[in-house]
């Protein structure tokens, strides 16, 4: 084992790392506003708005999202309104399309778990808030995404999890990260074993600390459900 290949190989990657954590922190934000209103026009009860919520859960969940990335970075390129228009500094950056793919995809897949939340509210706690005047904005603030969450949390930990190894998609589109500076060091070094041992460890470690971040904040919306510790006998 090659250990001085392997540290100058570990340096390089962390150097990437920042990328990684960017394309991973934006995508998941973005992704999560955007469920948001996806869930919103799902349940909103107008059919139009509910019918487009489908659809677009339908196409981001049923097509890969290697295809989505290529379509986005490749195909807008194709259209004359799209080079001449205002976002197309923006739209012509890999960073950006990749982002954009990531968030446009977990968009579907996450506004499917936040559904499965506020499916799970029992219809009596509701009624019970209801009953001491809430409504709107602030029955949904105090009482209906509170709840939704706590029990969309540990489906949704899973999808950002899937979210950090899907960053490595965006090499495909020249975003240097993690996996594609893994890429052009095997392309110059032919030591695939070693960078790919490397870059699996970054991303185990990266996974880590996000599981342990969002097992800390499980705990903490529900540590009122655990169990009360019995009573002393006098």
């Amino acid at each position: 084992m090659d250990f001085a290949f392997l540290g100058s190989t570990m340096a390089t990657l962390l150097k990437a790392v920042p990328t990684t954590l960017a394309l991973f922190a934006l995508s998941v934000t973005t992704g999560g506003l955007l469920a948001l209103l996806i869930v919103w026009m799902r349940v909103s009860g107008n059919r139009a708005l509910a019918a487009f919520a489908r659809g677009y859960i339908f196409v981001f969940r049923g097509s890969p999202l290697l295809i989505q990335m290529f379509l986005i970075f490749y195909g807008l390129a194709q259209f004359s309104f799209v080079r001449n228009g205002p976002l197309w500094p923006f739209l012509r950056e890999p960073f950006v399309c990749a982002v954009l793919s990531l968030a446009l995809c977990t968009a579907g897949y996450s506004a499917e778990i936040f559904r499965g939340g506020i499916r799970s509210i029992s219809p009596r706690e509701i009624e019970a808030a209801r009953s001491i005047g809430m409504s709107g904005f602030l029955l949904v603030r105090r009482i209906i995404a509170p709840i939704a969450f706590r029990y969309a949390l540990p489906a949704y930990s899973t999808e950002i999890v899937l979210m950090m190894k899907s960053t490595a998609l965006a090499s495909l589109v020249t975003v240097w990260e993690v996996t594609g500076v893994a890429q052009r060091l095997i392309s110059q070094t032919y030591r695939t074993m070693e960078v790919f041992l490397c870059a699996a460890l970054i991303y185990l470690v990266l996974n880590f600390i996000v599981l342990q971040a969002l097992g800390l904040l499980e705990r903490s919306l529900s540590h009122h459900l655990k169990a009360a510790p019995p009573m002393r006998k006098p």
